[in-house]
């Protein structure tokens, strides 16, 4: 781990085993042509249940980023994405696992919205208006204001 990765430590209170295995996911910010970027809604039965992120999900074995991040938003929420911009990435320590987010911006999709998994959406500017917002989205909300991507 590079001294540039964020590290987020999503609950202080659980201890973790030191040697836990990396899990690798694709994350997609969906942006719009207003600026509005979309978030999901973890549905029930998974982790994190009813919190807010960016669509996405794990690498499979020899998956680059972007094919990942294609195959993941094709089967959660029914959309072709065109160019992904791999963008920024960060460390989460979840008491569940080690996960290392690799986030790409996304402007160019093909598809109407279906959440395959009963998940909800809604489109975003900042601040948010949805809540609790999963930790590993908290530092991309904060990156994409610096950006100037979707202000209120």
């Amino acid at each position: 781990m590079s001294a540039s990765t964020l590290v987020v430590d999503a609950d202080q209170e659980h201890p973790r085993p030191a040697d836990r295995k990396v899990v690798d996911v694709a994350v997609g910010i969906l942006i719009d042509a207003s600026g509005a970027y979309l978030l999901t809604r973890r549905p029930h039965g998974k982790v994190y249940a009813g919190y807010w992120e960016f669509p996405g999900g794990k690498l499979e074995a020899g998956e680059t980023v972007e094919q990942a991040l294609r195959r993941e938003l094709q089967e959660e929420i029914g959309v072709t994405i065109g160019a992904a911009e791999l963008w920024r990435q960060s460390l989460v320590d979840y008491p569940h696992a080690l996960v290392r987010l690799h986030f790409c911006k996304v402007r160019d999709w093909t598809g109407d919205l279906q959440m395959r998994e009963g998940q909800e959406f809604g489109w975003e500017r900042l601040p948010v208006r949805c809540a609790p917002v999963l930790p590993g989205t908290v530092p991309v909300l904060e990156w994409l204001a610096s950006d100037g991507v979707g202000p209120a």
